[in-house]
């Protein structure tokens, strides 16, 4: 009888979160992967099949920003992982307040709201960039976000900025959960502090890859917030990431059975990538 009670506890408690999830998650899903066989525009749905998939083929400007987006996510996620190691690397030489003051600088940019920080950039590298273009004359600052290459390049500032403070936590977990003793061996067979960290500390850090990838790679494919503040998409749509290119197609243009469509493959490409990074990683720790 104590067994039963319990197994209805359980299920009582669960009930909750499948609930939650389902009318969040699998319920939109569902509805969502219907109406990409639509042509629904918010107020009227008819069903017309593939149509909205095969008008992606020739959707140049869908594909320019996903090749554009597929770009900043293997430039962001290669730079957030090197800077984040490297801060963490740096933190954890040295125990104290002055490194604990360190962590909490890198890590503040990540409390900061995307808009807000988005805003924030775009000032800095318009107003503040002209301003030092005028006193110094060094054209380099002159122009920044005004076309697709600099566009490019402020998007990828302020990802690594913002993100690379959070990943350095994660090194930073598993650097400190590394045995003091294999150090120690290390440093008294004559190991330099390179041969330490390539021979010892990044062959340890492999889980650590595994979810850092995973996180920057999610986070990369999915930016809306900082595009919009920054840049808008412009100019001519030239910076315009996935993310935008489908909330406008849906809300501006009022074509959502497209949109729907655009959205699903693109969560199709982003789980098959983030899948394939999270096996290859994961077989790397086992080979390890």
């Amino acid at each position: 009888m104590k067994r039963k009670n319990e197994k209805y506890f359980y299920w009582a408690f669960l009930f909750p979160c499948i609930l939650a999830v389902s009318l969040v998650i699998f319920i939109p899903l569902l509805y969502g992967i219907y109406t990409s066989f639509t042509d629904s525009d918010g107020y009227n749905m008819a069903f017309i099949g593939l149509e909205n998939y095969s008008r992606l083929l020739s959707d140049n400007q869908f594909l320019h920003s996903l090749w554009f987006t597929i770009r900043f996510a293997i430039v962001s996620v290669i730079g957030v992982n090197v800077i984040g190691l490297g801060m963490a690397l740096l933190v954890t030489q040295r125990t104290g307040k002055l490194s604990n003051i360190f962590r909490t600088i890198f890590f503040m940019p990540n409390l900061v709201g995307g808009i807000i920080l988005g805003f924030i950039w775009q000032f800095i590298l318009v107003k503040a960039f002209t301003g030092i273009a005028q006193i110094t004359g060094i054209s380099f600052f002159s122009g920044w976000l005004a076309d697709t290459t600099t566009g490019f390049w402020g998007l990828v500032i302020v990802f690594l900025w913002q993100m690379s403070g959070y990943i350095m936590i994660i090194y930073i977990s598993f650097l400190n959960s590394i045995p003091a003793d294999i150090n120690e061996a290390a440093a008294i067979d004559g190991a330099s502090s390179w041969q330490t960290f390539w021979r010892i500390k990044l062959p340890m850090l492999a889980p650590a890859f595994t979810i850092s990838l995973f996180l920057t790679l999610a986070n990369a494919f999915k930016v809306y917030d900082q595009n919009l503040a920054l840049t808008n998409g412009a100019p001519f749509g030239s910076t315009e990431m996935v993310a935008m290119n489908i909330y406008n197609t849906a809300f501006f243009q009022y074509q959502q059975g497209y949109a729907q469509a655009k959205g699903i493959v693109y969560l199709l490409l982003v789980a098959a990538i983030s899948l394939t990074q999270v096996y290859y990683t994961r077989k790397r720790e086992i080979d390890l």
